[in-house]
Parts: structure tokens; C-alpha cells; sequence
């Protein structure tokens, strides 16, 4: 997702979801239980209240012998707001036929269901349940005062409207059946394979996937919608929802993700859903890179086509972080990170590396800013509020790592790297050391110390630099300020009076360093990292 429709949006979201319990989360011991293999979602939606009312097929495989299934589910809460548990009925074969109830408590967000299931056995389970979200299901008006459904599951938020395993390592297949009165038109994941009225006032309509997605991207909007499609990009239909009021706005701002997509597809890989819909939403991010429909945020439709960064971030999380996602919050940078500096890339090749080396000094600006007020590392296993993982480090820090990255490897390995990873884990889940592993299969190179010191360890480099020039002997002097000492190359260009330049790299590994190389004339200056390739912190330059 893009946070940065402006800072204030998580400002002001930051207070009512900071209370999200962690203990709704302990989910290890259910990963070595059960693998949902799919969801079927039957809702109904209405005008009179915010009452939603659910029926959830799931399908469990067991992988060992175990007594119970243990769901997310949010309780009712002191405001009336959550979901009441109805009931739990095992269901038998593949059309989901009703067999028997189910004994199951409903207790602090746990739907525990009792069933003896043996490993490598299957179980569905139809859950009958209803009530009003308390989150994770935006129900209220847009800003031209049209009620509107949006859901709005990041990171571990679809709970409150959903019985799931709410976390990105359980990916299982999605299908949507949406009732709801007809003057609303419904998006979700996947392909549209039913639209029918059911009576003069209400509409059924119904999305599915064949592919399995994280909880965190499952969802669907419904709202009073125009509709473009805008084409196909290799057999991908990309289309435009935008509310009917700035129609034409709309349609011309959302149809540069057209060329985003051709783009990603060319550089990454195939792209990994059945379509690519981009709505215009109620979504407390800037945009919501939900798995195949992408939702934004009401103002990024302007007319001006200032949200081309926008798209091309939230177009990056269809292969990075939706498609190959974090194997938990923790390592979150595998999705902002990446899709961060994919935007960066697009820029690059679209409008040219000076405009790439200016985003990239403004975000080495705000990571160097970001560690004098927290001082953690990429990967923060400390983080227990997850809505914390939005953050400077998990998206400018995580970007310059792979930034740094390209430059080590060099542009053509860097390239088959992203693409072998994003191959490797397609519908599936990495943690940072499984990205470390393809990089160094691919490049042949030992990148252990890299993934210690940039992804695992706080910081970065904080530099003094003095030179002086004596007898045709230049030295350089570099010192490394903070704490602990990082190994990396430093690049400097060394300025003569009359304007050329000499190349040098110094290897730099301790806190102190010192390089002499031979010069015929006295520099006048030394630039340090003059193309932009090292996340550090300038302090003095000096002459001696």
C-alpha cells in the first residue's frame, strides 16, 4: 500500500487501530496444524443498517492429527459492534452439501471449532454468523454522500468481518457471492462469473480466484460506480471504477496503469491474477493494493494525472507482496520496500535518471531522519502493533537495501535476481533470508554480511571524511561515526581545479580507514558517493 496520500491519514487512523491485540495473532501453532485451502464468502449488505449478514464455506486440510480449528473472528464488542456466531455445520463434498453441526465456542476473536480431523484429511465448514464491523469492512458515505462497502483487511484487520487464519503465510483461493440492493455494482478478487437480479431490488454477484491469496488483499467494494475497461495487456483485462460524479476525471487519470502494467510485466514476470481493476474507494491508506483490485483513496482522482507514482506502487504489490508475499509482518520491506523502489525504477526508465537520483536522495533523507527518532532495524521482530510496520525503514530503508543491492550485483544480475525471486515464490511466502538465498544462487556472491548489516542491524553508516594532499599523495581519511562499523564500498569522485574528475573506490570495513592514492596535481575537492548508490549520513569533508 502507498501511505503517503499524505502523512496525515495515518495520523489520524493511528489512535483507533493501535489497539488491535496481538494476542488475536499467535498463529505458530496453528501453521503447524491446519492450511486453509479455500474461502467462499455469502454476504449480504443492506441500506437499512450496517448489519452484515455472512455465510463462510472454509476448507481446512489438516496437517496433523488435531481436535479442533481455530478461526479469527471478532466478538461483540461494549458498542454492540462484531460478529455473533449463529452456527457451525460440517459440510461434505465438493459443492459444500450440509451435513452436520459442529460444536464450537466463540470467545476472545477465536471461533474454536470441534472436529477430530486427521493429518492429510479435508474438512468445509459453513459458518452462519452476522453483525456489524467494528473494522476491516468500511461502511459509511463517500464524498459526494453515497453509501459505500469497502473492504480494507491491512494488515491483519479482516478478522473483524471474516472467520479466517488472518495472516499472509495461510493463502488460500477466494470466492465472493455479494447480495445487496441494486443500485450498487460489486468488485472483488478474481474473475466476475455471476451478475443476476434477484428480484426489482436486488442483485447477486459473484467473484472468484483460482489463485490463493493472503487475507490481507481479500476483499470486495461495493458502491455506485462508472465502469471503463481500459484494454488488455497480454490477455489481462485492466479496467477503471470511479465514482460516477468525476467520471471523466477518473477515467483519464486511472488509464496510465495500462502502460504500468505492460511495463511490470516485461520486467518481472507474468502477471499473477485473472484482472487488474483500479477503484476509486473509501481506504484509510493512500491505496490499498488489494489482489487484482486495487483500491485508492478518494482524492487520488484529480484530473491532472498527479498519482502516476501511486499507481505504479500499488501495481508493483500485484507481484511483490500480493503474489510473492512476506512470510509475516515482521518482514514487511519484501512488499513496501520492493514496491518502493520498483516505482523508482518505472520513473527511472520513464523519465530519466535524474529524476530517480532525486527521489532516491529524498528517501535516503527521510531514512537517515527516521533512525535519529527510531533506531531499529529493517526486520523488527519487536513490532507487535503491526500498523507500526508502516514506516520510513519498511519503505525508503527497504527500497535503498535493494538500491544497494543493484549496485553490488551489478544491473543485469540485480534483474534476473528480482525475477528469479518473484518465480520462486509466486503465490506463495518468503522471509528476508529466502530473497538473500535466490540473490546468492544467482550472483554467485556471499551476501551474508550485506543482509546482517542492512536489513537485520539498525542504522547506517554516518561518515567524516578529511584529505589532504601532499608530494603528488593524496589521502583520504573516513571514519564511521556511529556505533558499530559497516563494510561497504565508498565511491568518491576527486575534483581538479579545472573541472575533471578521477573515479576512486575505498573499501571501507573498521571505523577508521585510511587510502592514498598517487595524484600529479593537487584535487580541490572530494565528492563522496557522487552517483547515488550509498544509504549513509554526510557529516564533514574537510581539507587538511
Amino acid at each position: 500500500m502507498n501511505r503517503f496520500s499524505g502523512q496525515f491519514l495515518i495520523l489520524l487512523f493511528w489512535a483507533i487501530f493501535a489497539c488491535i491485540p496481538a494476542s488475536a495473532q499467535d498463529h505458530l501453532a496453528r501453521f503447524e496444524a491446519i492450511d486453509v485451502q479455500a474461502y467462499v464468502f455469502n454476504l449480504q449488505i443492506q441500506d437499512t443498517d450496517n448489519t452484515i449478514q455472512g455465510e463462510a464455506l472454509v476448507t481446512v486440510r489438516f496437517k496433523k492429527d488435531q481436535s479442533e480449528v481455530v478461526l479469527d473472528l471478532a466478538n461483540v464488542n461494549e458498542d454492540g459492534k462484531g460478529m455473533e456466531v449463529l452456527g457451525v455445520v460440517l459440510s461434505s463434498g465438493a459443492s459444500g452439501t450440509l451435513a452436520e453441526p459442529v460444536p464450537f465456542t466463540h470467545k476472545a476473536n477465536k471461533l474454536t471449532i470441534q472436529h477430530v480431523g486427521k493429518a492429510e484429511d479435508r474438512a468445509t465448514f459453513t459458518i452462519l454468523y452476522s453483525g456489524e464491523p467494528a473494522n476491516g469492512l468500511v461502511i459509511s458515505e463517500n464524498k459526494y454522500g453515497d453509501r459505500t462497502f469497502f473492504g480494507d483487511n491491512w494488515p491483519n484487520r479482516a478478522f473483524y468481518w471474516l472467520p479466517t487464519v488472518d495472516h499472509p503465510s495461510d493463502k488460500a483461493t477466494v470466492a465472493w457471492a455479494i447480495t445487496a440492493p441494486n443500485h450498487y455494482q460489486v468488485v472483488a478478487n478474481g474473475r466476475l462469473v455471476e451478475e443476476t437480479d434477484l428480484d426489482d431490488s436486488t442483485r447477486l454477484t459473484r467473484w472468484e480466484t483460482s489463485v490463493p491469496l493472503a487475507t490481507k488483499v481479500m476483499v470486495f467494494g461495493a458502491a455506485r460506480f462508472a465502469v471503463e475497461q481500459v484494454g488488455e495487456i497480454y490477455n489481462v483485462p485492466v479496467s477503471s471504477w470511479v465514482y460516477p460524479q468525476n467520471r471523466d476525471e477518473g477515467f483519464y487519470d486511472y488509464e496510465m496503469a495500462l502502460e504500468i502494467v505492460d511495463w511490470f510485466i516485461n520486467h518481472v514476470g507474468p502477471y499473477p491474477y485473472a484482472k487488474l481493476a483500479n477503484v476509486q474507494s473509501k481506504t484509510m491508506f493512500g491505496g490499498m493494493e488489494n489482489a487484482g483490485n486495487i483500491f485508492y483513496f478518494e482524492g487520488s482522482v484529480s484530473g491532472k494525472r498527479e498519482i502516476e507514482g501511486l499507481l505504479a506502487h500499488e501495481i508493483a504489490h500485484q507481484w511483490f507482496g500480493n503474489s510473492a508475499s512476506e512470510a509475516s509482518w515482521h518482514h514487511s520491506w519484501l512488499s513496501e520496500g520492493f514496491a518502493t523502489y520498483f516505482t523508482n525504477l518505472y520513473i527511472e526508465q520513464k523519465h530519466g535518471r535524474d529524476r530517480f537520483v532525486e527521489g532516491e536522495i529524498e528517501q535516503r533523507n527521510s531514512v537517515v531522519a527516521y533512525s535519529k527518532k527510531e533506531f531499529v532495524p529493517l526486520v523488527n521482530p519487536a513490532i507487535t502493533d503491526y500498523m507500526q510496520v508502516l514506516s520510513t525503514n519498511t519503505y525508503q530503508k527497504g527500497g535503498w537495501v535493494l538500491h544497494m543491492l543493484r549496485k553490488q550485483l551489478g544491473d543485469d544480475l540485480f534483474w534476473k535476481g528480482m525475477r528469479t525471486y518473484y518465480a520462486t515464490y509466486t503465490h506463495s511466502n518468503a522471509y528476508s533470508d529466502d530473497l538473500r538465498h535466490v540473490l546468492e544462487d544467482v550472483s554467485g556472491q556471499d551476501l551474508k554480511v550485506f543482509f546482517d548489516q542492512w536489513v537485520y542491524r539498525a542504522g547506517q553508516p554516518n561518515l567524516d571524511v578529511s584529505w589532504s594532499y601532499k608530494g603528488q599523495t593524496l589521502t583520504v581519511d573516513v571514519i564511521q561515526k556511529q556505533a558499530e562499523a559497516f563494510q561497504f564500498p565508498l565511491e568518491i569522485d576527486i575534483v581538479f581545479e579545472d573541472g575533471s574528475t578521477i573515479r576512486k573506490s575505498v573499501d571501507i570495513a573498521s571505523k577508521s580507514t585510511s587510502a592514498t592514492f598517487t595524484m600529479e596535481k593537487k584535487p580541490v575537492e572530494i565528492v563522496l558517493d557522487p552517483d547515488t548508490w550509498l544509504l549513509f549520513e554526510a557529516g564533514q569533508v574537510i581539507a587538511l
